[in-house]
């Protein structure tokens, strides 16, 4: 990958602030401002590493299958704790099409032969560093390779969801799906439902 340097940005400083679940660094830098002045900052920048996400597709049966799982900053936001969304992980030093099919095993217990990169996103650039790779990848419901769920060491206990898409798109709306990856993956099938079905 191909460091982009910006010579109007300069860390001058980097310092470890937690290195637990998550790695939480202090950065200072400097950076030259439009009228000409030179200004220091100080941001917290959590690193997230690299990510995968899936939307998983019947095509025969017109449905989708999302997980549910319990995502704690939600909870502290007031909302509802478990939420719906499209299986996702960590690449964990894999190629974004390997761990996206691993992940898919592992969360939902379907095997996905074949998967289509979509796009490539910053999910909350002002504070991650996660950069997300989307994909779809067409399956049989009926045909499961494993239970899914998650894995217990890992402390996921994950709900596997078959919905009809036009639901599940439906539910945008009504906010009862309200991640940031899978509302834009249900964005990209409905524009190419066509496509997905044919």
């Amino acid at each position: 990958m191909t460091k982009h340097q910006d010579p109007r940005v300069r860390i001058i400083g980097r310092r470890t602030l937690s290195e637990g679940f998550i790695h939480l660094e202090e950065i200072t830098l400097e950076q030259d401002m439009s009228d000409g002045e030179t200004v220091t900052l100080t941001r917290e920048v959590h690193d997230h590493g690299r990510a995968a996400t899936i939307l998983l597709f019947d095509p025969k049966r017109q449905s989708i299958v999302l997980v549910r799982q319990l995502r704690v900053p939600v909870l502290l936001q007031g909302d509802p704790a478990y939420m719906i969304e499209a299986p996702a992980g960590l690449l964990d030093d894999d190629t974004p099409e390997v761990a996206i099919c691993r992940e898919a095993l592992e969360e939902t217990g379907y095997h996905v032969g074949k998967v289509t990169h979509l796009f490539d996103a910053y999910m909350s650039p002002g504070s991650l560093t996660e950069r997300t790779s989307f994909f779809v990848g067409l399956i049989d419901v009926t045909e499961k390779a494993g239970d899914g769920g998650g894995l217990a060491h890992e402390g996921e206990d994950i709900e596997v969801l078959e919905i009809p898409f036009d639901e599940a798109f439906g539910m945008i709306v009504t906010g009862e799906i309200c991640d940031g990856k899978t509302i834009m993956l249900l964005q990209w099938a409905q524009l190419n439902r066509a496509k997905l079905s044919a």
